[in-house]
């Protein structure tokens, strides 16, 4: 008698993956029924079948409901576990269909929290609160920080779609609002997207006008704009890293473009010399920044971002280098033929160096601009140019166009019939020039070599206009001595007084300009007239017998009036301290 009928294996086994199977879809249908309780606290069943959009009555993520938020955020999270699950025990559940209804439903009410959050916490999610906020990221946040507390939902909510596999929908409710938000932020700060053939057509007063808007405008986008965006981006995505990226890149590239472009559109329009200030400044600012934007934009996707950049300060550098060959050739055209009837400083020499004055204040920047194998057309060579004593592209650039500022002075004093005058307008101008190295940036960039070389040659010029002016007069003293007669005596007073008149006379309309200068030349001529004049007329005692010639204390009176200009100045000058 058979007690027992055995079972063959496979029939064992088909029951056991029944039982097994049965138990497991028990679970996970019952995690779904509790999840779709949870849901159904907040979304109507009504809304699955109807075809128009649901609404609520408030807001699932407020203050007052912040625990339920988490709670319908851990049902939706537990829904779609247990439908994958499910999935892969039966995949013909009747309770799938359910499921995925409740779940789409769901994405569909979290979308629509996700755009509420982004667009009622604008205030709170500009990316320049957003970029404060980082900064101060030390500090305790609270629950009532409302910024905080936004960005934490809104990285809830991305979150629970990317893993329910709605991080599509969730991505192109926050590109299309953020986007507009960083289009709106550049707006506002001035800045305005030109092409190229809009830029080339512009006015240079309404391109330096766009670009001192430009220079602020980046600054702020930079740092706060972009950044901001950057630091919410990675908040919001931070559970995926192509999100991240993905976002970040859609919705700052093309703006971030726009905005690096402009700057190397102007470089590439009409260039003068006058531009290469503004220049300077647009290839400084976007060096300062170069840190951050490297930081902000170092994703993959934004490389073309710091591309766009490279590119524009290759052009604003081109630009730079062509605007100071211009004015060195502005400076080897000048050809006019007026001279300055006074001998005094010709408006070149202004003109020049206060432009190169301020270059030199941009020596930082320009050092990495002007090529090292940079070649000069100059008019001459000398040492104060040469390699050996000028060590920097730079300082060879600027000693180059002073050099062709000088010999420019130098022909021009040739104009002069006077040669005295043409050597005080030379002296005047050198002055000129030496003085503008020495107080101003362009001592460090020349050296204190250049400036001890030029400082020699306006000495040797000052002793030759001396020697041109006053030469005669002072031969005539060391001669005085063989005049042992009275009558001699008076002879040699009268020629000297004669001579003396004439050459003040010669000189009464002409002008030093700086007052040391002017009062050194005078002390030097006094030191060399008076105390040999004042010893002969004392030791014949001209004055004392006849009132006859110049006396030793008029030479003085005038020789302080001279250097004035036309008329003298009727002031007391040093030589009468020295008198």
């Amino acid at each position: 008698m058979v007690l027992f009928a055995l079972t063959s294996p496979s029939s064992s086994s088909k029951l056991k993956q029944h039982s097994h199977r049965s138990f497991s879809e028990s679970l996970m249908e019952d995690s779904i029924e509790d999840a779709e309780a949870i849901i159904h606290q907040w979304i109507s069943p009504d809304s699955f079948s109807s075809s128009s959009s649901f609404c609520c009555t408030f807001s699932l993520f407020s203050n007052k409901n912040r625990e339920e938020a988490k709670q319908f955020i851990r049902a939706v999270t537990t829904l779609h576990s247990a439908m994958v699950k499910l999935i892969s025990a039966n995949p013909a559940s009747t309770k799938l269909i359910r499921a995925e209804s409740l779940l789409k439903t769901s994405m569909n009410h979290l979308s629509k929290e996700f755009y509420r959050i982004l667009k009622s916490n604008r205030r709170y999610l500009d990316p320049e609160s957003v970029s404060a906020r980082s900064r101060n990221s030390s500090r305790n946040v609270s629950k009532e920080d409302d910024d905080a507390e936004a960005m934490a939902d809104l990285k809830m909510i991305a979150d629970c779609m990317t893993s329910s596999g709605y991080g599509k929908e969730c991505f192109r409710i926050y590109k299309k609002i953020r986007k507009s938000i960083i289009v709106e932020a550049l707006e506002q700060l001035g800045f305005e997207s030109l092409t190229l053939s809009q830029v080339q057509k512009l006015e240079w007063e309404s391109t330096e006008k766009k670009t001192r808007v430009w220079l602020r405008a980046a600054r702020k986008a930079v740092t706060t704009l972009f950044r901001g965006e950057r630091i919410l981006s990675d908040h919001v995505f931070s559970s995926s890293a192509a999100m991240r990226e993905s976002s970040f890149a859609e919705i700052t590239l093309q703006s971030a473009l726009a905005l690096f472009s402009f700057p190397g559109n102007v470089a590439r329009s009409r260039k003068t010399p006058e531009k290469i200030f503004l220049t300077l400044d647009v290839y400084q600012s976007i060096v300062e920044l170069m840190p951050r934007i490297e930081e902000v934009f170092s994703y993959d996707s934004t490389s073309t971002v710091k591309s766009q950049i490279a590119g524009t300060l290759a052009n604003l550098e081109e630009a730079v280098v062509s605007m100071i060959d211009e004015f060195e050739s502005s400076i080897s055209k000048e050809s006019s033929k007026s001279m300055i009837s006074n001998g005094g400083i010709h408006q070149l020499t202004r003109y020049v160096m206060n432009y190169i004055v301020f270059l030199a204040d941009y020596s930082e920047v320009l050092v990495n601009i002007i090529p090292e194998t940079s070649s000069f057309a100059s008019p001459e060579e000398d040492e104060s140019t040469s390699s050996s004593s000028l060590s920097s592209p730079l300082a060879k650039r600027i000693s180059w166009l002073i050099l062709f500022l000088l010999c420019k002075i130098d022909a021009k004093s040739r104009l002069y019939s006077d040669v005295a005058l043409s050597y005080l307008f030379l002296i005047n101008n050198l002055h000129y020039v030496v003085v503008k190295v020495r107080t101003s940036n362009l001592k460090e960039v020349l050296s204190e070599g250049w400036l001890e070389k030029h400082e020699g040659k306006l000495k040797n010029h000052v002793a030759k206009f001396e020697e041109i002016v006053w030469g005669e007069l002072m031969t005539s003293l060391a001669t005085a001595e063989e005049e042992e007669e009275e009558e001699e005596a008076e002879e040699f007073v009268r020629r000297f007084s004669d001579r003396f008149e004439e050459a003040y006379k010669r000189q009464t309309g002409w002008v030093v300009p700086d007052s040391k200068l002017r009062d050194e030349i005078k002390v030097s001529a006094a030191m060399t007239l008076i105390p040999a004049y004042t010893e002969f007329y004392k030791k014949y005692r001209v004055g004392l017998r006849k009132n006859l010639g110049v006396a030793p204390e008029d030479i003085g009176n005038y020789i302080s009036d001279l250097y004035f200009g036309s008329g003298g100045s009727g002031c007391v000058s040093s030589v009468h301290s020295y008198v």
